[in-house]
């Protein structure tokens, strides 16, 4: 009698922790904070393609900015939307406030794509949206460190995933947006 209650309890708290994730049918459903405080949705970007990028300041990948700020300069008309996720995650590398990444993201890079506030990515703290992500595409997809990519689609299905290590600039990045975009 025993096992079967924890076994019943044990599965009431998975339900719980996993029917969230299980309503949110595209990437759509999640909502961010932007760096300036105001709710940031994700549905705001239906219709273009989403390049998700947890990012950090103070990391040895952190001049993939210039590269990402060119892709959104280069497929910005075309519909592409870079999304810059800050994330103290790996290496403790994001300590500035979002005051403090803002200002040095504007002065370093001239980023000009939308950015949220600091947000958890990994573990089980992790924004539902990196829970989601996880759930979708599995356990290999999940960041491992900063500037990990999530490419998703003009429905909001993920697409795909790539390592902190591609290069924004990477022929294998570039073709995967691109055949998202539909060019």
């Amino acid at each position: 009698m025993l096992k079967r209650s924890l076994f019943s309890l044990f599965a009431l708290v998975m339900m719980m922790t996993i029917a969230p994730l299980a309503r949110a049918a595209t990437a759509y459903d999640f909502e961010f904070i932007g760096l300036d405080g105001a709710p940031l949705p994700l549905d705001q970007f239906k219709g273009k393609v989403v390049l998700a990028v947890n990012t950090a300041s103070a990391c040895g990948f952190t001049p993939q900015y210039d590269g990402l700020q060119a892709l959104y300069d280069d497929y910005r008309d075309q519909g592409l939307v870079v999304l810059g996720i800050p994330s103290n995650d790996f290496g403790r590398q994001e300590l500035l406030s979002a005051k403090g990444i803002k200002d040095f993201c504007e002065v370093n890079f001239n980023i000009t794509f939308p950015m949220t506030d600091k947000t958890v990515v990994k573990g089980q703290s992790a924004h539902p949206f990196y829970q989601w992500a996880a759930a979708e595409l599995g356990m290999m997809a999940k960041p491992r460190w900063n500037f990990h990519k999530y490419l998703i689609d003009r429905e909001g299905k993920l697409v795909n995933w790539f390592a902190s290590t591609t290069s924004p600039q990477s022929a294998k990045l570039k073709k995967a947006i691109e055949a998202a975009l539909g060019l």
